[in-house]
């Protein structure tokens, strides 16, 4: 199990997989909003969305877990 998290404290401006969804090493899973700039975050290995635990809107800090991967 793989946790993709937050690397900066922002909101979820939107969600670029569903669970169920293959992504591979450097896929783009969320993108987040911070201070006006759009934040990219990417899977840091291939897998399987097992879970998506942010919402679209939702306020997020640093370190929080935003999606599940199975390997």
């Amino acid at each position: 199990m793989t946790e993709i998290k937050a690397s900066i404290t922002g909101n979820v401006w939107k969600i670029l997989v569903t669970v169920g969804q293959e992504v591979e090493e450097d896929d783009e899973v969320v993108i987040l909003e911070s201070m006006k700039m759009e934040i990219p975050i990417e899977s840091p290995d291939d897998g399987t969305v097992a879970e998506i635990r942010i919402s679209e809107g939702d306020a997020v800090k640093q370190g929080a877990v935003l999606v599940v991967l199975n390997d």
